[in-house]
């Protein structure tokens, strides 16, 4: 008995095609969903040492079109210009200096970080904000501006044309304005003058600094690197920092720096934790954030007062004078609370369930997750910013 085996069709193969395709995308999303489990050591730790440093410095924008500082009331500005003008070989008498009206010049303060190892000529993202009462500093220019360290030296210069995400028009008194225009950027507007020196290269060990303090993930980044390197090589001092034993060459460290840091290290499950911005009423709870059971009872409560004015006209020739007065009337109503059993809640989404079914505002839950906090039903922490 002969079995015959047809090819597959043009349809058969396609499906195969398909099959195929979709088979390994199963196993590329296992894999990488087995590998994202992990974190590296540079994704929860940076070196002790290697960090960026604020700059400021004080600026004049001019070139405006009508929408710089009022100098008579801002002094800073005027001063500001002089002591550039100065510079140039150019004194302006204080009488006149007084009297000036430029329209065109607007104070500014200029920000940006000095990145860890940036060398003299390397060129920075700058921003600009306006101290004064300018109108915009849209299609303006920044002057030559030297930008200080915490120490008081300068480390950068600051020069270009400045770049502002928005648009405003005015005109019979109504204004519309797109975002801030008091506030622009300069891509490359500022060139390192002066380097900061590190000491990586020091000594005869390495710091590594955690992201967030905890000691379990200290103890999993010390084991890690042991494991890799031998026993002795790394230990932890605190919840914070691991020392690390490194090579004494440049070249060697920096590569024992790179490996080291692409090391896998298993991620501690992080503390439960509920965000409240009072302010804006925003709340946010991370993975860990469970529930207990618990009963609320939420109602709301609206007062409505309105004012109508009352006018008492005197008789003809009675000498009297005409009154108004006001007549409020209070009206308030307070809708019956129910009360609304919560199941206890180990998954995030369940909690966020719960919540929804009070049908309560942010602004209630701001409180409603504070009582139950209270109750002990909430197993979280609660950080207001």
């Amino acid at each position: 008995m002969k079995t015959q085996i047809q090819a597959p069709t043009g349809t058969a193969q396609r499906m195969l095609r398909k099959c195929g395709l979709l088979v390994s995308f199963i196993v590329a999303c296992l894999l990488f969903g087995t590998a994202a489990q992990a974190s590296r050591i540079k994704e929860v730790a940076s070196i002790e040492g290697v960090r960026s440093n604020q700059l400021t410095g004080f600026g004049l924008i001019v070139g405006l079109d009508g929408t710089g500082d009022q100098t008579t009331q801002m002094p800073y500005t005027t001063q500001g210009l002089s002591n550039y003008l100065r510079q140039l070989g150019m004194t302006i008498p204080a009488a006149q200096l007084s009297q000036l009206q430029m329209k065109n010049v607007a104070a500014v303060l200029v920000t940006t970080q000095l990145p860890a190892f940036a060398r003299p000529g390397q060129y920075l993202d700058i921003n600009v904000s306006s101290v004064g009462n300018a109108k915009s500093l849209k299609g303006g220019t920044l002057i030559a501006t030297p930008l200080k360290g915490a120490d008081g030296e300068v480390y950068a210069m600051a020069q270009g044309n400045l770049i502002v995400a928005g648009a405003g028009a005015s005109a019979g008194g109504s204004k519309v304005t797109v975002n801030h225009l008091s506030v622009g950027r300069i891509p490359d507007g500022a060139q390192v003058e002066r380097s900061v020196p590190t000491s990586l290269q020091e000594g005869s060990s390495i710091n590594l600094s955690l992201n967030a303090s905890d000691f379990q993930t200290a103890q999993k980044v010390a084991a890690v690197v042991n494991q890799r390197y031998g026993p002795g090589v790394a230990v932890a001092l605190d919840g914070r920092t691991v020392q690390v034993q490194a090579p004494s060459g440049p070249n060697e460290r920096i590569s024992f720096i790179a490996e080291m840091e692409e090391l896998p290290v298993e991620a501690s499950i992080q503390s439960a934790r509920v965000i409240i911005n009072a302010r804006t009423g925003s709340i946010v709870l991370n993975q860990a954030v469970s529930l207990g059971s618990c009963a609320i009872a939420h109602g709301n409560l609206s007062i409505s007062i309105s004012s109508t004015p009352s006018v008492s006209q005197p008789n003809a020739f009675s000498n009297g004078q005409t009154v108004t007065t006001e007549k409020a009337t209070i009206d308030i109503k307070s809708e019956p609370g129910k009360l609304i059993q919560i199941p206890a809640s180990a998954q995030l989404a369940d909690v966020v369930k719960a919540l929804n079914s009070l049908g309560a505002t942010p602004q209630d839950l701001l409180a409603i997750l504070q009582a139950i906090k209270s109750a002990g039903a909430l197993h979280a922490e609660l950080e207001v910013i």
